[in-house]
């Protein structure tokens, strides 16, 4: 059984057993009660996570860190997303020069505009951790986890470090709820 705060169920549109596991998931890691100045308060948490993917694929820029010459691999995958939206994309790799005919950056440091570019990420999580401690630093306006980017390490630094309504984790895939997302920004 899942245990979530009071106030959740009866905010919410749909009943409990309707929800899937990843909304059950990141309701109890960001529904925010104990900070008094938390934003998040007046919100269920199933809105902060549309918020956060609007904001994200609103940015005018992104990022992909994990894209690799493998077509088969889930990076290269959510590259091909972007360019086929025609989206301004930059593959992050540490080696590669181009993935995809697009010229690569090696950290998410390196890109021209940091602070514009929502950073999408499919690494395992022990590279992941690094990736959110420099995206803090460099002030990254939203960030998307791929399913199997994150473990325990990398949600309790997201919860620890005021990144809960930045970071989508848990699950979401691009592939699957981003052209939903695109659509509602129309």
């Amino acid at each position: 059984m899942h245990m979530l705060p009071v106030g959740f169920a009866l905010r919410t549109r749909r009943p409990l057993s309707n929800l899937s596991n990843i909304h059950l998931r990141i309701a109890r890691l960001t529904f925010c009660t104990s900070r008094p100045s938390c934003a998040a308060r007046s919100m269920t948490p199933f809105r902060i996570l549309v918020d956060v993917q609007k904001k994200f694929l609103a940015a005018p820029k992104f990022a992909v860190v994990g894209a690799s010459k493998d077509q088969s691999k889930y990076g290269t995958k959510v590259l091909k997303w972007y360019q086929a939206r025609d989206k301004d994309v930059t593959p992050v790799h540490p080696k590669e020069d181009e993935l995809e005919g697009v010229k690569t950056v090696r950290t998410i440091s390196d890109l021209p505009a940091p602070t514009e570019t929502s950073v999408h990420i499919i690494t395992p999580p022990k590279v992941t951790l690094s990736i959110l401690e420099q995206a803090k630093t460099i002030g990254t306006p939203a960030l998307w986890l791929q399913p199997g980017a994150e473990d325990e390490a990398v949600v309790s630094y997201i919860k620890e470090n005021g990144l809960a309504d930045k970071v989508i984790y848990g699950g979401p895939c691009i592939l699957v709820e981003g052209d939903g997302i695109l659509r509602s920004l129309l």
